[in-house]
């Protein structure tokens, strides 16, 4: 399967991450403080999971998580970073991994969803979208952030990114009610508007 279009890995070895603040995300924050992310979804898996960033998060709250990222580069930071923390491979692994390939040895209770789709050509959203169905247990959830970037260029019919903007319009038609459960909007904007938060649940077929 093909992976990105544009060098992820050139970005990590140039450290040219401006969006890797390091900083905790306060939405991933906020669901390991009301519960709606506990050990009980482990192995919690991080598509896209860039330096580790989540991936710390969660295992330092005790939950049991999986990173997976197209670039080495990242892997190694996110290995490291971890390494750091002196958090094990027995609650945090990183792997080096094409998403629309690969699978999980069992299905999962829970995937963070906050930065691989907007990374993504559109082109591949589908195969995407059926992979995250399939790594999900049904009653699983999709803690997604969806990302708000319109582009002027899209009245002239230009697909421009990354990150890509994830409409929620096209969001109900990739991930559509035969397969996920959709809570009712409004749904709460975050990164300073920058994203759409909305959690899915994975359902059964």
């Amino acid at each position: 399967m093909p992976g990105p279009d544009i060098s992820w890995q050139d970005r990590y070895l140039n450290r040219q991450t401006p969006w890797d603040s390091g900083a905790d995300d306060p939405e991933v924050m906020a669901w390991l403080d009301s519960g709606m992310l506990s050990a009980s979804d482990a192995p919690v898996l991080v598509p896209g999971c860039g330096s580790g960033r989540d991936l710390l998060l969660l295992a330092s709250s005790g939950v049991p998580v999986t990173g997976i990222d197209y670039a080495p580069a990242a892997v190694s930071l996110a290995r490291e970073r971890l390494a750091d923390a002196g958090l094990g491979t027995q609650i945090a692994r990183v792997e080096q991994a094409d998403v629309l390939s690969w699978s999980p040895p069992s299905p999962v209770g829970a995937i963070i969803e906050c930065t691989c789709l907007c990374a993504l050509h559109p082109d591949h959203w589908v195969r995407y979208a059926q992979q995250l169905h399939a790594w999900l247990r049904p009653g699983g959830k999709l803690l997604a952030q969806f990302e708000q970037v319109p582009r002027a260029e899209a009245a002239d019919g230009w697909v421009v990114g990354p990150p890509y903007h994830c409409d929620i319009n096209a969001m109900r038609a990739l991930f559509t009610s035969d397969h996920w459960g959709w809570p009712k909007p409004p749904y709460p904007r975050g990164g300073e508007g920058g994203h759409l938060t909305v959690v899915l649940t994975a359902l059964a077929g």
